[in-house]
């Protein structure tokens, strides 16, 4: 994968300046379930001990997409890793078109949302799927703990009384999938 990685930068994108710096690509999941008729999202606790600004608030889980991996891969990926949990569905996977030629393999997707960070110190862009899961959470990881299936009345409160102790980069996606029309994603 390194020779190709090479080839890319040295034909397509070049190395105009050495000081540059590209948003890092990233994948996140809004995971639902229902418990007792009332619908939940999952949240964690951001475990990110050289990053004090971000460590120890809430967040949804998601990580970072390796090159030419596949975003649904990421993401199942991400979410095992940090939760224990197995994908079972992600929404707008279903409508993903492909095209395959002229050495790329290139697909079409559509996020629930999409965020990038454009100041400070993290260049990030997320892209966010909703998804279901299978499977038992982890008692911790390397990269969170203290996992909870959090109410969306619940998280409506804390976004409107307390947005500071959600981890930036999600808190306008979760306002717009608390505003968001779920029933198609009972």
């Amino acid at each position: 994968m390194v020779n190709k990685i090479n080839r890319l930068d040295e034909q397509h994108v070049g190395i105009p300046n050495q000081n540059e710096i590209f948003s890092i690509p990233g994948v996140g999941g809004i995971i639902i379930k229902d418990i007792d008729n009332v619908a939940h999202i999952l949240m964690q606790t951001r475990c990110k001990p050289n990053a004090p600004n971000e460590d120890g608030l809430l967040e949804i889980p998601a990580g970072k997409i390796r090159a030419f991996e596949n975003i649904f891969d990421a993401l199942r990926r991400e979410i095992k890793e940090e939760t224990g949990l197995e994908v079972t569905e992600i929404f707008g996977e279903e409508i993903v078109s492909v095209y395959d030629g002229n050495d790329y393999k290139v697909i079409n997707f559509m996020p629930f949302s999409c965020s990038q960070n454009v100041d400070g110190n993290y260049p990030i862009m997320v892209f966010v799927f909703i998804c279901r899961v299978t499977g038992d959470l982890l008692p911790f990881s390397d990269e969170s703990k203290n996992y909870k299936w959090i109410p969306i009345s619940k998280l409506k409160e804390m976004l409107a009384d307390k947005p500071e102790k959600i981890y930036p980069m999600h808190i306008d996606t979760l306002k717009k999938y608390i505003t968001y029309d779920n029933s198609k994603h009972k």
